[in-house]
C-alpha cells in the first residue's frame, strides 16, 4: 500500500511538473508588472511614436511587431520605419512598395539584411498591402564605419546629396549617456572616443526620418535594435532633442531563464519590456 501511494504521488508531481504552461513570453511595464498586451496596444494608439525594439534574431519578437502592427492599423493610421533598411535605398524601397519593382529586383539594388526574407518583409509587404509609407530610416554604414574610425568630422566631407542621407550636421553628441559609455567598456581597449559616435550617428539619422516624416495624426512605428531605444536614450534621447513634448512609447526585449518575474537589472528599459527564453529559437 505504502509503494502504491509513492508511486502515485510520483505519478502527480510529474504530470504537474510536465502539464504547466510553457509561454513563449511575457510582457511587463517599466516597473515589472506584467501587463496584458491589450493594455500596450491600448497605450501605444495615443502616442505619436512607438519605438519598438528588438533582438534581430529573434520570431517572439518578429511576430508581436507584425500583430502589434496590425491591430494598430485597426485604430490609427500609421507610417512604419526601420534601423534595417538604409536611407540611400528608400527609392527602391519606395518602387517596391508601388508595384514598379519586385521582390527580385528589391533583392538587387537594395541593401537588405540577411534575415530581410523571414523577419522584416512580412512588416514591409503590410505597408505594401494597406498602401502606407514605409520609411528607410538608418545612415548608410559605410558613413557609420567612417565616423567610426575618423569621428563626426568626417562627415563634413560628404557631398550635398550624401548629407541628405544622414541627421543634418553637426550632430549633437553626449558621450556620457550610459548607453554609449556602456558601450566604449564593451570594446575594451578596441575603443576609442569615436567609437560611441558610430552608434550615435545611427540614432540621430534613425530620430531625424521619423521626425521627417511623421505625419499629425498618425501614429509612427519605428523597428530598431534595443539598443538603439533602451533606457530612453538613443533615438528616444534624439527625438526629445528637437520635440521634448512628443508621446513616445518604447519596447525592449530581454531574455531571462525566469519568465515568471521581470529581474531587477532588466526594469526601467522601456514603456513595456518583453521577456523571452533563452533556449528560443534564433532566425539566423
Amino acid at each position: 500500500m505504502r509503494k502504491l501511494i509513492v508511486f502515485l504521488l510520483f505519478v502527480s508531481f510529474s504530470a504537474l511538473m510536465f502539464s504547466q504552461n510553457k509561454p513563449a513570453y511575457k510582457l511587463y511595464n517599466g516597473n515589472g508588472a506584467k501587463v496584458s498586451y491589450k493594455s500596450m496596444i491600448k497605450k501605444m494608439k495615443k502616442a505619436d511614436v512607438v519605438l519598438f525594439g528588438e533582438f534581430h534574431d529573434n520570431p517572439i519578437v518578429h511576430w508581436l511587431q507584425y500583430e502589434t502592427t496590425a491591430d494598430l492599423n485597426k485604430l490609427r493610421k500609421l507610417i512604419l520605419g526601420a534601423e534595417m533598411l538604409e536611407a540611400d535605398n528608400q527609392k527602391y524601397l519606395n518602387d517596391y512598395l508601388i508595384d514598379s519593382i519586385n521582390q527580385k529586383g528589391l533583392d538587387t539594388l537594395a541593401r537588405l539584411w540577411r534575415n530581410y526574407k523571414t523577419d522584416y518583409k512580412p512588416l514591409v509587404d503590410f505597408a505594401k498591402k494597406m498602401k502606407m509609407k514605409f520609411i528607410a530610416t538608418n545612415v548608410p554604414r559605410r558613413y557609420a564605419r567612417e565616423v567610426y574610425k575618423k569621428g563626426f568630422d568626417i562627415l563634413d566631407t560628404l557631398s550635398v546629396k550624401e548629407k541628405s542621407w544622414i541627421a543634418p550636421l553637426p550632430i549633437k553628441y553626449d558621450a556620457s549617456l550610459p548607453g554609449y559609455v556602456k558601450f566604449k567598456e564593451m570594446l575594451g581597449n578596441h575603443a576609442t572616443d569615436n567609437s560611441p559616435k558610430a552608434q550615435a550617428i545611427k540614432d540621430a539619422t534613425m530620430a531625424y526620418f521619423i521626425l521627417k516624416n511623421r505625419k499629425k495624426n498618425t501614429l509612427f512605428i519605428h523597428y530598431n535594435g534595443s539598443y538603439h531605444s533602451d533606457n530612453f536614450e538613443g533615438i528616444n534621447w534624439y527625438l526629445k532633442q528637437r520635440k521634448p513634448n512628443l508621446n513616445i512609447v518604447t519596447v525592449s526585449v530581454v531574455e531571462q531563464e525566469n519568465l515568471k518575474k521581470l529581474d531587477k537589472e532588466n526594469k526601467f528599459k522601456a514603456n513595456f519590456i518583453i521577456v523571452v527564453s533563452p533556449t528560443m529559437t534564433k532566425t539566423y
